[in-house]
Formats: structure tokens, C-alpha cells, sequence
């Protein structure tokens, strides 16, 4: 089974005089991505988004950054199939807790035998103290969709991201790591004799394996980070173009015993849809990609195979 986690940025349908227009990925956080010759662009973003899905042949996206289930369904059909991409059958996208509506989502070609949203969960249901100030509101800022493939487990998420404010949004992210474990926890009797995969954007800064990651209580031992069998230049996902820095806020997080009987299991990056400005490092790009856009998203893909399953 190949599975990927994409955060896609910000994909949303909207219906302008009454007709259909998905938003391209930007986030209208600078002024190139604003005004007529921005939205130009945005169908140019979303076939690139849906070239580089082509291109990984993953039998399970989990996917970032999605609207709802009727932008996802018109994604799929009329984006994804007219590129000649194999069907996805099975989609799932479910309200999250992201204040413009930006969900977690799934398209697979394995059967779904059940789904879960998380979105309501507190710290106290899972018997956690929340973060100091935080309340009784909703652990995650998006959702932990756990999706049962029958052989697998999936939970997918996507953590607050370190802005505006990193010192602020690390205790946010500790406590959702914190609960995903206990989900998995709660879900196994012996979760390390169990097969299952913690996958998404993540959105630690920190680099694999450091100490005083937001998201250490998912790693090893809990869990078996298989970014870290990748070598370690090949180890980023996300440039940021004001810095220059690569990072690698998006994860797949393997269960102890799934990792041990994959062991040739080591993920890579499909970065072709990246902009230029992300450097050379990125590789070969899809032709139409542009020196800040047109792009596939913000995003590289990360993907990897688990024979047997």
C-alpha cells in the first residue's frame, strides 16, 4: 500500500455568479497574492496540485487544507480525473475546528471500513490538562480523522501552526500530540503490537529526533518517525521563503511493529509542484510551476510504500 500526507493550501470551492471556482494555493498574505492577476493563477494551482497527486500513484492521500466534502468531491471530478488520475472512490472530509474552514481529508482507493472525527474532543475527555488559558475548548485547531483501512489505522492531523506566535502555539501543539497519543492508546490494547500510522502536517520547526519538539510524546518509542530513515539533506517538505529555511513539518509516524515489519519502508518527497524560489534543492519542476506561483502548494508531498499491507 502507498500512502501520502499533502497539505494542499487553502484548496476551496467557491461559487461566483453561480458558477464553480476553486481557490489556488496562496494565502493572501503578501501582495502577489492578491488582486485579478493572483486568482488568474488559481486554476493553473490546482492542476499542478492535481499533477503532482497523479504522479505519487498513492493508493491513500491524506490531505490538509480542504474546505469541505463538496470542494473536495469537485476537486476529484473535475480536476483530478480530467488529468488522468485513477479514481479515488472512497473521500472523506469532515468539519473541522480551523476558524476559515480548512479541513483534514481523505481520498483512497482501499475501502474505508469506519471514520472518526475528533474535532469536539476536550483535554479532560482523554484526562489531560489542557494548556494553561485553554479551557474547555476543543484540543485540536483542525481535527484528528482516524480512518480504519481494515489493515490499517490512519490518524490524520494537522497541529497549529508556530505562528504568529511560536511560544504561544507550542503548548497548543504539545497537548494535540498528547491526545493523538492517547487516542491511539485508547483505541489498542497493546499499541505497539498494532499497525497504524500517525501522518499529516504536523508543523513542528524543529528537525526529527531534536529535543524539545512540541510533538515528542508521538516519537520514539511511542512511535517510529520514518522521515529519519531518509537522509537527512532529503529531510524538508516546506521552504520559507522569507528565510530560506527547509523544514519538515509534515510526518509519518509508524507504529513500532508496523516499522519493524517494513524495515526497507523509507519515505520521499515529491517536490516538483514547489515553487522556483524554493531553490535548486527541490529538483526537477512541473512545467508550468513559476518563480512564487503558479504552484501546487506551499507543500511537498511525502509518501511512502508499506509492502504487504
Amino acid at each position: 500500500m502507498r500512502i501520502a500526507t499533502f497539505n494542499v493550501q487553502n484548496l476551496r470551492l467557491r461559487h461566483p455568479d453561480g458558477g464553480d471556482q476553486l481557490d489556488g494555493a496562496r494565502d493572501r498574505d503578501v501582495p502577489e497574492d492578491e488582486g485579478p492577476a493572483a486568482e488568474a493563477l488559481d486554476p493553473v494551482d490546482r492542476r499542478l496540485t492535481a499533477a503532482v497527486i497523479r504522479d505519487l500513484g498513492a493508493d491513500v492521500v491524506a490531505l490538509q487544507e480542504v474546505f469541505d466534502t463538496e470542494t473536495l468531491d469537485h476537486f476529484h471530478d473535475r480536476v483530478l480525473l480530467p488529468a488522468e488520475v485513477a479514481p479515488y472512490p472512497h473521500r472523506v472530509c469532515l468539519p473541522g475546528n480551523d476558524g476559515r474552514g480548512l479541513d483534514v481529508a481523505l481520498m483512497s482507493r482501499v475501502p474505508i471500513v469506519e471514520i472518526a472525527s475528533h474535532a469536539g474532543l476536550t483535554a479532560g475527555d482523554v484526562g489531560l490538562d489542557p494548556p494553561e488559558g485553554f479551557g474547555s475548548q476543543p484540543v485540536f485547531r483542525r481535527d484528528c480523522l482516524v480512518v480504519d483501512l481494515g489493515a490499517l489505522i490512519l490518524f490524520v492531523c494537522h497541529f497549529k501552526a508556530p505562528w504568529p506566535d511560536a511560544d504561544a502555539a507550542w503548548p497548543v501543539r504539545r497537548v494535540e500530540a498528547e491526545t493523538v497519543r492517547r487516542l491511539v492508546e485508547m483505541r489498542f490494547e497493546d499499541p505497539a503490537e498494532a499497525f497504524w500510522l500517525i501522518l499529516g502536517d504536523l508543523n513542528d520547526p524543529d528537525p526529527p529526533g531534536t529535543p524539545g519538539r512540541a510533538i515528542a510524546p508521538l516519537e520514539d518509542p511511542f512511535a517510529v518517525d520514518l522521515s529519519l530513515r531518509m537522509a537527512r539533506d532529503e529531510r524538508w517538505t516546506f521552504h520559507h521563503p522569507d528565510t530560506g529555511r527547509h523544514s519538515l513539518p509534515d510526518a509519518i509516524l509508524a507504529s513500532p511493529r508496523l516499522a519493524a515489519a517494513c524495515p526497507d519502508a523509507v519515505p520521499w518527497v515529491v517536490r516538483e509542484g514547489l515553487s522556483l524560489e524554493a531553490g535548486r534543492r527541490a529538483g526537477e519542476r512541473l512545467p508550468e510551476v513559476g518563480d512564487h506561483r503558479p504552484h501546487a502548494s506551499d507543500h511537498a508531498a511525502l509518501v511512502v510504500d508499506l509492502p504487504g499491507l
